[in-house]
């Protein structure tokens, strides 16, 4: 195993042979996404996916049928390997996460897919490689045609497929990656889910691609196996050549190529401080998390599967504070029953063991399972139908969603939270089929917790200026710092070329958050922040500062904030907050809070300078 920047023990990282990296070769250093955090030391090994490069051969009519019956054994193999892929996740990831691969065996077996390979076998004369590139090609191509980013995923998912298939046609069965050495780094134009989920975890130790964004299932993949990722690096399969040293830094999203020996030394510095720094955050996780003047600091989790809680409570959660129910959507190909639903939160209620669960009710629009089954897809999805519009424009699914958690209400501490409300009069209609449902349920005699708080997350500036109003119909708040940045600064936060606006330390951004915390202050309910900026030290001390006394994180960064939270006292927080809210540019106010971060906590920050 090569160096990580986890809980493992450090083990070598290989040593470039004097061939390998001349001396009149620079150090590159390429940027991109971090998806899944750590940081690796290895040597590359390119993968070509390019499946343009497949052979066209012309075959006899007496070929016809030997020809399908190599395209069926092929999709045979691949449905039977992509099953295997199923079991092997369900172990590693959930029940849920590991239905991606059932939908990609789905696939295989629909007849609109399979059948014009056939017809294109006999009508074309052409061998089973050739049809299986060119049907399933012209399928990628109208997706990749769209101007939406809702489709990325559903190309990445017909390219899976055809690697598969033409890797069991070809007898090549995806070689390089199966015959990887150790301390293996993926260099690839992208990845599939399947094929992530295939590495060998003694050999590939991270990836990066030059395509590929924060929400693809590839990348959710690589955070539920804990492999340090980054994508979207644009040029990183023509930048990198195989056997080249290099170094994922999945943190902050870098990728350097054929490090130098100081760079070399000050990464495996890196990696030794953070392997101490996590084995010292152990200690912490059966402590309470309260700063130095005795104020408690809830730390929840954000989870998408349900077996993500047992990650949470490893890593000292004190229960979920967000549960991205949509995941139960686009993890199959049919929309999930009242009973699906209802296992899943059944499922985190157990795990929880009394613990607090918040059921964020599904935010669907702007999504491949969505837009993919449009009759008119929306040019712009984020600023169409989706999250609560969408629920509200499909009652009978919102209410099987609802009269589930309603049910698994009475089996466990269970909060509803309603996302994206952007008006009172959406979150009243809201409301009032949760109202309906309840009372379905009462007639039915089917328990429930009558007294179940409803929240609503606040995430565009709407909410925000409106806090006043909304406090008096809620029973919490919730900041969504993700889409309130978004929406805020109008800047795609999956899009890579923008992504240096996006910044959740933009004054404009702060002082929305300000006017809800005081908001939920003067009207006594809890506000807590459950976006990506929350597991932030830097942005937890100003959150803190303003008042919010509840964070929601991945169950990673609830350690390091335990830390923070143990370290600081609230009068210190107040004064950074005071003193943050001066700034008028969000370049000077994230410089001076990561400057307060690294001076309670050094070690958090592993030694490196401020980008």
């Amino acid at each position: 195993m090569a160096n990580r920047a986890r809980n493992n023990p450090p083990c070598p990282d290989p040593e470039p042979p004097s061939e390998a990296r001349p001396a009149a070769r620079e150090p590159k250093i390429l940027k991109g996404i971090g998806v899944s955090a750590g940081i690796v030391i290895g040597r590359a090994v390119v993968v070509d996916t390019d499946l343009r490069r497949v052979p066209r051969r012309s075959i006899s009519k007496d070929q016809i049928k030997s020809e399908v019956v190599r395209l069926e054994g092929a999709i045979k193999l691949s449905m039977d390997e992509l099953l295997e892929f199923h079991r092997n996740a369900e172990q590693q990831m959930g029940k849920e996460a590991a239905k991606i691969f059932l939908v990609h065996a789905s696939m295989l077996k629909d007849k609109s897919l399979v059948n014009p390979m056939r017809e294109l076998i006999g009508e074309e004369l052409v061998n089973a490689e050739a049809a299986v590139s060119q049907v399933l090609g012209q399928l990628a191509g109208r997706f990749r045609r769209q101007t939406d980013s809702a489709f990325t995923t559903k190309v990445n998912d017909i390219d899976d497929l055809a690697i598969r298939v033409l890797g069991h046609l070809m007898g090549e069965a995806r070689g390089r990656l199966k015959d990887a050495p150790e301390n293996t780094v993926i260099i690839a134009r992208d990845l599939t889910p399947s094929q992530t989920a295939a590495f060998d975890r003694k050999k590939i130790i991270g990836f990066a691609t030059d395509l590929g964004g924060r929400t693809s299932h590839t990348a959710i993949v690589a955070r539920a196996l804990d492999i340090p990722a980054v994508v979207g690096a644009q040029s990183i399969t023509t930048d990198v050549r195989d056997g080249a040293t290099i170094i994922i830094d999945g943190d902050r999203g870098n990728v350097i190529v054929d490090p130098d020996a100081e760079q070399l030394a000050e990464y495996r510095g890196y990696i030794e401080q953070r392997r101490i720094f996590q084995l010292a955050l152990g200690d912490l996780v059966d402590l309470p998390s309260v700063t130095s003047d005795g104020t408690p600091i809830e730390l929840f989790g954000n989870i998408e599967f349900p077996d993500e809680v047992k990650g949470v409570l490893a890593s000292g959660g004190g229960g979920v504070g967000l549960y991205r129910t949509e995941f139960l959507f686009l993890t199959r190909d049919t929309e999930p029953t009242e009973k699906d639903h209802f296992q899943a939160c059944k499922r985190c209620v157990e795990l929880l063991d009394g613990r607090p669960l918040v059921v964020r009710t599904f935010d669907l629009g702007a999504d491949k399972y969505t837009q993919e089954r449009a009759a008119n897809p929306e040019r712009n999805p984020f600023l169409g139908c989706r999250s609560i519009r969408y629920s509200l424009q499909a009652p009978a699914m919102f209410k099987a969603q609802l009269r589930a958690v309603l049910r698994v209400s009475a089996l466990g501490p269970v909060k509803i939270m309603f996302p994206l409300i952007t008006s009172t009069g959406e979150l009243r209609h809201a409301k009032y089929i949760l109202n309906d449902v309840m009372e379905d349920l009462a007639e039915d005699n089917i328990p429930y917790d009558k007294k179940i708080q409803i929240g609503m997350m606040v995430e565009v500036p709407s909410a925000a200026l409106m806090a006043d109003v909304f406090a008096q119909e809620v029973d919490f708040f919730s900041i969504g710092t993700n889409d309130l940045v978004q929406y805020t600064l109008a800047v795609d936060r999956t899009n890579e070329r923008v992504a240096n606006l996006y910044n959740p330390a933009h004054p404009a951004v702060v002082r929305l958050i300000r006017e809800v915390i005081r908001a939920g202050r003067r009207h006594s309910i809890p506000v807590s922040c459950c976006g990506e900026a929350a597991g932030d030290l830097e942005y937890a001390l100003l959150l803190i500062g303003l008042g919010l006394r509840t964070l929601s994180v991945t169950a990673s960064s609830i350690p390091r904030l335990k830390r923070l939270v143990r370290s600081v006292n609230v009068h210190q927080c107040e004064r950074i907050a005071k003193h943050a809210m001066t700034f008028d540019s969000e370049a000077q106010l994230s410089a001076y809070l990561r400057d307060r971060a690294r001076k309670i906590v050094p070690e958090a920050f592993d030694g490196r300078s401020a980008e």
